[in-house]
């Protein structure tokens, strides 16, 4: 059974992302399966994916959607049609099935299947691609298996995967050796599933509202074949690194055990941190740190059900700034509530956090499965049964996003730490010149002033 897995992600902003996904996905696979990963930024057009297919001759093919899009309401950009021409290719030059998968695919499981006709579907984990291709292989129903679907399934329930969960991580795939070439940044999971309750976030549906922890031992001896590879940096995928400050302390008190000499960083909860956390992660190896701050307005911050107040966020940029790491926020505006008082709430709150990067967007995208959806389909901006694939963001009732980002871009004039939206900026501009001169990382770094 020769089995290709294809990641369809190909945005770049801010920086290139390795599918680390699929290589869960390879790993669930036995020895009985042929198995390749293959990237689509791997290829300058798709023919030279078709020739690739043809000589590959794969039974199955899983396309993993990382991004339904930008979630960008400035700059809006949808990847329906990119990954409708990728199905076109998969079926003109093979006789493969095709399954979907991955994270944007679990949150419109039903609207891609019907959108790329695809054979199967697998919402959440893709560890249970095994358990599809025996049932198939044995000309058994599907429909039963939890988070399967077929062109038909109308019902759809599934559970956070309770099975092994391993890593096929090869340094010499092609894929691989792209993202060591571009930036060297590979990365690293150390837990799965999210126990905050976001009003916009999706990482609770697709992997669960309990926190499942990898052993931080196993956690640092995959970070140390990652180094040993040639990784320059490694990033942490968690939705949030510090969701378990017990964890996530164990985690860097391996690495420093295991020799891991490389930099790294994630994402962090603005929540205040134990007295030296920062410096304990730093001394292991900690450089950069990337805050889901969303809003310094308290209002704002209690509407979008984050986890902290603004004061705690000036407690851990804090103690991250003295701790000599590099910091990033991003701002997330438009939400419920936001007007222009809550807006300069947070602008003049900025201003007091020095020494970072900060990172703009505006206008929310509506998800299904999460407290923004409920309050949009509550205040008549969606439609019961509305389909969402098509990107439809959340407005505020009392400020526009035209004078939000008018707001904002005043505010940004002169200040290269400042990126507003995905569109063309000084970060899409500069950064991608960084990576072609060799430099490796997130590089967000070079903005701060």
């Amino acid at each position: 059974m020769k089995i290709l897995l294809v990641s369809a992600n190909i945005l770049k902003v801010p920086y290139p992302v390795y599918p680390l996904g699929l290589d869960y996905v390879a790993g669930s696979l036995d020895d009985s399966c042929q198995k390749k990963i293959v990237d689509l930024n791997e290829f300058s057009d798709l023919s030279k994916l078709a020739a690739l297919i043809r000589d590959y001759a794969p039974d199955f093919v899983g396309v993993s959607i990382r991004n339904v899009d930008n979630t960008d309401t400035v700059n809006t950009r949808d990847f329906l049609d990119e990954y409708k021409a990728l199905v076109r290719i998969i079926r003109e030059n093979s006789q493969a099935l095709v399954i979907l998968g991955g994270s944007g695919f679990t949150i419109f499981p039903r609207e891609f299947m019907d959108a790329l006709d695809a054979d199967y579907g697998i919402a959440g984990e893709g560890e249970k691609l095994p358990l599809l291709l025996s049932a198939i292989a044995a000309n058994q129903p599907v429909e039963s298996l939890p988070g399967i679907l077929t062109r038909k399934t109308t019902n759809l329930s599934y559970e956070p995967w309770a099975g092994e969960i391993k890593r096929d991580f090869r340094p010499s795939s092609p894929h691989t050796k792209l993202y060591l070439k571009q930036g060297g940044m590979l990365n690293l999971q150390t837990k799965r599933g999210c126990p905050f309750r976001c009003a916009y976030c999706t990482y609770p549906y697709i992997e669960g509202s309990s926190m499942r922890f990898f052993p931080p031992e196993a956690i640092a001896q995959k970070a140390r074949v990652l180094q040993d590879s040639g990784a320059k940096y490694i990033f942490i995928t968690d939705s949030a690194f510090n969701a378990s400050y017990e964890h996530s302390s164990e985690v860097a008190g391996a690495f420093s055990k295991a020799g891991i000499s490389i930099p790294w960083g994630g994402f962090f909860a603005p929540t205040v941190p134990p007295p030296d956390y920062f410096k304990k992660l730093a001394a292991a190896g900690l450089t950069h740190v990337e805050f889901g701050t969303e809003s310094l307005s308290a209002a704002m911050l209690k509407s979008l059900r984050k986890p902290f107040a603004a004061a705690d966020v000036f407690a851990a940029h804090e103690q991250a700034l003295q701790a000599g790491l590099y910091i990033a926020h991003y701002f997330l505006l438009g939400g419920p509530g936001e007007n222009e008082h809550t807006l300069q709430e947070t602008l003049a709150g900025i201003d007091q956090l020095s020494r970072a990067v900060f990172f703009f967007f505006c206008g929310i995208r509506i998800y299904p499965h999460t407290a923004i959806y409920d309050t949009a389909l509550r205040e008549g901006q969606i439609t019961k049964g509305q389909s969402l694939l098509t990107p439809v963001f959340y407005r505020s009732s009392s400020i526009s996003d035209v004078n939000i980002m008018k707001t904002v871009d005043d505010y940004a004039a002169g200040r290269f730490n400042w990126i507003v939206g995905s569109g063309e900026s000084k970060a899409t501009i500069i950064l991608p010149k960084l990576y072609e001169r060799g430099f490796s990382g997130p590089l967000w770094e070079h903005l701060i002033q």
